[in-house]
């Protein structure tokens, strides 16, 4: 038995396919001419939009994005130099061609066309749309009509297109630039940072694969990434829990005051911190200076120097600088949690354990689930700390990233110290893929996403 398919209640006649087998000549002329079925239908202003857009495309094509579609391809051959030239006796400069220039002007046009393409089919909608009231008489919008309903039921539109306009220009062209640089063996190695090309997987086999340096440095980094993640988004997380918690308490005397003495940290910038931090904990530094003056220990403690060390350092300095945030986070939640459910397992013979974990712990998390989630996906890619505390140290001889590099901090490395910038792009959209799975998996599996209605 056939089970038919629902339609939608936001179904639409005005469909690119009913535009192409009921419309006019007109309206299929439009996908040739755009903006001719608007103008024949009265709508002059919107079909000339249109047609301005058609012009402005075919123009840019003709004069450069042939040409950028031309070479995208190959990137480029022709090296700079000189050339002799007989008939004046002397050599001239002959540029040659630029691969970043060529795959980012590629990548441009690309999108550009992928953008023209939306505006031919919308504007076959639009004729097909005003060719369908025309023929039922109905009234046809004028162009004054179209702007007065930006502010009425297409205000939506007029609110996203500037986020959207952003987004596109400063987010999603530069990811597909950086996306296709993955490709490519634009790199130092081999001279490639002029003219480069096209390799296809051979960069996501080098980071992968165990065989060469790249790829037996990616997997420590990775797994360092992820245990770094979560434990600094845990340690931050069930400590600014428990001090929220105990600052809470009934018989917790001076609330104000100590929440004031943990908040003050965060008025500190970071990055004043992490540089004070990082200049106590050197080997000649004050932390040293004095165990060393007092006797407690005869050498300085290798707090950058021996991987273990500056990795547990590392933790312990986030702490600092994260459980005051997540302590006023966790404050706010406690505030809210109903007294009624404390006093009824009170009544009922709980204990400060049981109620712990039967109501104060279940309504944190469904609370802060997607907190959490954000937190861990923000510490894979907390540049500052690492950067700014140990700067990945300790370091190998002869290796590009360090004991305590993240996978963002190598990233950096690999593009500024050696111009890896092929490499680096893979290691960005490995990056993306891990933040992705983890965040799609937990954030489906928290109480947050499966019971939207409880704790109301």
């Amino acid at each position: 038995m056939k089970i038919a398919k629902q339609k939608s209640d936001f179904a639409t006649p005005f469909t690119l396919k009913n535009a192409l087998s009921k419309g006019n000549i007109f309206t299929r002329l439009s996908a040739i001419i755009m903006g001719l079925g608007n103008m024949a239908s009265g709508q002059l202003i919107k079909g000339v939009i249109y047609l301005a857009i058609e012009i402005s495309y075919i123009g840019f094509m003709l004069t450069q994005g042939l040409y950028y579609l031309k070479m995208f391809p190959s990137l480029g051959y022709r090296k700079e130099g000189e050339v002799w030239n007989a008939s004046k006796g002397v050599y001239e400069y002959v540029e040659g061609d630029n691969s970043v220039l060529l795959l980012l002007y590629g990548v441009v046009t690309i999108a550009m066309t992928v953008l023209f393409i939306y505006f031919l089919c919308d504007n076959i909608k639009s004729a097909y749309k005003a060719q369908y009231f025309k023929e039922q008489g109905w009234k046809i919008k004028s162009f004054k009509d179209d702007i007065k309903d930006l502010f009425d039921c297409n205000l939506h539109k007029f609110l996203m297109f500037l986020p959207f306009t952003g987004i596109l220009i400063f987010t999603i062209l530069p990811l597909l630039f950086m996306i296709s640089m993955a490709f490519t063996n634009y790199s130092d190695i081999g001279n490639h940072l002029v003219l480069f090309d096209w390799v296809g997987l051979k960069n996501f086999v080098l980071v992968l694969g165990l065989g060469g340096k790249i790829g037996k440095t990616f997997w420590p980094v990775l797994g360092w990434t992820l245990i770094w993640a979560v434990c600094a988004t845990f340690s931050n997380f069930f400590l600014g829990m428990i001090l929220a918690i105990v600052i809470n308490r009934k018989e917790t005397h001076c609330k104000a005051l100590w929440r004031l003495c943990f908040v003050i940290s965060i008025a500190v910038p970071q990055f004043v911190t992490l540089l004070i931090m990082r200049t106590l904990l050197q080997e000649n530094g004050a932390i040293n200076t004095m165990l060393i003056n007092a006797g407690l220990i005869k050498k300085a403690l290798p707090f950058w120097t021996n991987a273990t060390w500056a990795r547990v350092t590392i933790i312990l300095v986030n702490c600092w600088i994260g459980i005051p945030f997540t302590m006023l986070q966790v404050t706010g939640v406690l505030q809210n949690v109903p007294a009624e459910l404390y006093e009824a397992a009170k009544i009922d013979g709980a204990n400060p354990v049981q109620i712990y974990f039967k109501i104060t712990l279940p309504y944190i998390m469904f609370i802060m689930g997607p907190y959490i989630i954000t937190q861990f996906t923000g510490n894979i890619n907390n540049f500052n700390v690492i950067y700014l505390l140990s700067g990945g140290a300790p370091q190998p001889i002869g290796q590009t990233a360090g004991k305590t590099d993240l996978l963002v901090t190598w990233l950096y490395k690999l593009t500024i110290d050696y111009k890896y910038y092929n490499i680096g792009a893979v290691i960005g959209i490995l990056t993306f893929i891990v933040l992705s799975i983890v965040a799609l998996v937990t954030y489906r599996n928290t109480a947050s996403y499966k019971d939207e209605e409880g704790f109301q």
